[in-house]
C-alpha cells in the first residue's frame, strides 16, 4: 500500500468516526415516559452542535406542571413569545429543555424556541453572544399534543451555575388551555410577535409571575454527578419568599452544598431541582382531567423519576393533607401514602429523605386533633420508619418556648409558611451528609 493510499484510509476511518460521535438519541415523550436521554446533539444545526466538553446530563432547574391557567382556555398564548427566567443550581457547556402541553386540549405548535443567559438579574435581556436556537429533532419547528411533553436537542451553551437563563418559545396559533406553573417567585415576560431572538429585551413589556409551558432545563455539567429532587407543596414552592431573589430553601441548599464541596468537604456533587407545587397533597388530586395541583402520589412518577439522572429525593409533604381535609385526617394513610412513594424510588436506586412536618399553631386551620397527627406523623419519620434519612425541619423552625408554632423570626406572618430566614434556616439545618450513599437493597 502507497503511503498516500494509507493516509486516505486513515481519513477515511477518522470521519467515520467523528460521524458516529455526534449521533443524537432525540424522540418526544408522553408525561408518563421516560425522559432519561443522553442526547449531545446532531449536529444538523450550528446551535445544535454537540458541547465541546464532556460531562454528565444533570438538571439544573426544574419545576412541576401544576394546572391549566385561566383565561386561556381559547387562545392560549398565540402570535406572543413567552421569555421564561430561570435559575440555574449547576453550571454547564451544553443544554436542553423539556417543554409540556399536559393541560393542553390541542397541539401545541411551537415555531421557534431560544435560550440564553441572562444578562443580570430581573432583565428580559440576554446576554447577546449566548443566544442559541434551539431545535426538535434537528428541526426549529415542534407540535406537542394535548397531555405530551418534548425535549428539545442539546445545543451548545455555557450556563453558568447560580444564573438566570431565559427560554424563549414563540406560538404562533391558537392552542389552549395554556400549561403553566403559577407560583414561580420569578418575573417572567412576554411580547407580541416572534421576538425569541430578541437580545435587547425592550419588546417584553408584559410581566408573570408563572412559568408557561417550560418544565425542565438539564446541562451537560462538570460540576455534577447526579441530580437532588425535592417534591413539596408551597413550603418548597417556596411561595412567601421574595420574589426574584431565589430565596427558596431549594435555593439556598444548592449553594451551601457547592460551597462545602468548594471548601473541600467530601460531599456528593449533586444540582438541586424544585418539584414543590403550593397546595399539594400526598393523597388527594385536584379537579379536572388530568388533575389540577395532581398528589405526590399522582406526580411522582413524572416529576420525580423522570427527572435527569436522579439520585436522591427529598420529600416534603403532608401538611396539606392535614390542613385541607374537612374531616380529620388519617395519619396512617398519609403514612403509607409516602411509604408508597419510598418504594418506587428505591425500586429505582434511588434514596429518600424525608423531611418532619413543621408546625402551625396560629394558622387559621389549626387544632389540637389536627396537630395531634402532625406529631404522629413526625414521630414515625423520626423513628426511621419512613425514609432513609430525616431533614428535621420541624426541629430547626418551631418555637422552643411553644413547639406548636414557628418561630418568631422564622415566621412570614401567617404561622404556616416561612420567611426568608426562616427557608434559610431549612436549608443550613438539612445534614449533607445524608446525600451520601445509596438506597438500601431491596429484599
Amino acid at each position: 500500500m502507497t503511503r498516500g493510499r494509507g493516509y486516505a484510509l486513515l481519513a477515511l476511518v477518522v470521519a467515520a468516526i467523528v460521524a458516529l460521535s455526534t449521533a443524537i438519541y432525540v424522540g418526544v415523550a408522553s408525561d408518563d415516559g421516560p425522559r432519561n436521554r443522553d442526547a449531545l446533539g446532531d449536529g444538523r444545526s450550528p446551535n445544535s452542535a454537540a458541547p465541546a466538553s464532556t460531562g454528565t446530563w444533570v438538571g439544573t432547574w426544574s419545576t412541576s406542571p401544576s394546572a391549566a391557567e385561566p383565561g386561556t382556555e381559547t387562545t392560549g398564548m398565540a402570535d406572543r413569545s413567552v421569555r421564561n427566567v430561570v435559575h440555574t443550581s449547576v453550571g454547564g457547556t451544553g443544554a436542553r429543555v423539556t417543554l409540556s402541553n399536559l393541560y393542553g386540549q390541542s397541539p401545541l405548535n411551537i415555531t421557534r424556541a431560544t435560550i440564553a443567559v441572562s444578562a443580570g438579574s430581573g432583565t428580559a435581556s440576554a446576554l447577546a453572544d449566548t443566544m442559541r436556537q434551539l431545535t426538535f429533532g434537528g428541526g426549529p419547528t415542534v407540535v406537542i399534543p394535548p397531555g405530551r411533553q418534548v425535549m428539545s436537542d442539546a445545543v451548545r451553551v455555557v450556563v453558568p451555575h447560580d444564573s438566570d437563563v431565559l427560554i424563549t418559545t414563540y406560538t404562533p396559533t391558537s392552542s389552549g388551555p395554556v400549561t403553566y406553573h403559577r407560583h414561580a417567585r420569578q418575573t417572567s415576560y412576554v411580547a407580541q410577535g416572534d421576538q425569541t431572538q430578541d437580545a435587547t429585551g425592550t419588546p417584553y413589556t408584559e410581566r408573570t409571575g408563572s412559568w408557561r409551558y417550560l418544565t425542565a432545563l438539564d446541562v451537560l455539567s462538570n460540576e455534577s454527578d447526579g441530580t437532588i429532587v425535592a417534591l413539596g407543596d408551597s413550603l418548597t414552592d417556596g411561595i412567601t419568599s421574595t420574589p426574584d431573589t431565589n430565596s427558596r430553601w431549594t435555593d439556598v441548599l444548592a449553594d451551601r452544598l457547592r460551597a462545602e464541596i468548594a471548601a473541600g468537604r467530601d460531599l456528593p456533587r449533586y444540582s438541586v431541582v424544585n418539584q414543590g407545587i403550593s397546595g399539594n397533597q400526598v393523597l388527594a388530586d385536584g379537579l379536572g382531567r388530568p388533575a389540577d395541583n395532581p398528589s405526590g402520589l399522582n406526580r411522582f412518577g413524572r416529576d420525580v423519576m423522570e427527572r435527569t439522572n436522579v439520585k436522591v429525593v427529598v420529600i416534603d409533604l403532608g401538611v396539606n393533607d392535614i390542613l385541607r381535609n374537612p374531616r380529620l385526617a388519617d395519619p396512617n394513610a398519609i403514612l403509607n401514602g409516602l411509604r408508597t412513594m419510598v418504594g418506587q424510588a428505591h425500586a429505582r436506586g434511588v434514596k429518600v429523605v424525608g423531611a418532619t412536618l413543621m408546625p402551625f399553631y396560629g394558622h387559621r386551620g389549626y387544632t389540637e386533633a389536627r396537630e395531634a397527627v402532625r406529631q404522629t406523623i413526625n414521630a414515625e419519620i423520626r423513628a426511621g420508619r419512613v425514609y432513609d434519612a430525616v431533614a428535621d425541619f420541624d426541629q430547626a423552625l418551631r418555637d422552643p418556648y411553644d413547639p406548636r408554632r414557628l418561630r418568631a423570626d422564622y415566621d412570614s406572618g401567617d404561622h404556616l409558611h416561612p420567611s426568608d430566614k426562616g427557608y434559610a434556616r431549612m436549608a443550613e439545618s438539612f445534614d449533607l451528609e445524608t446525600l451520601k450513599g445509596s438506597a438500601p437493597a431491596e429484599l
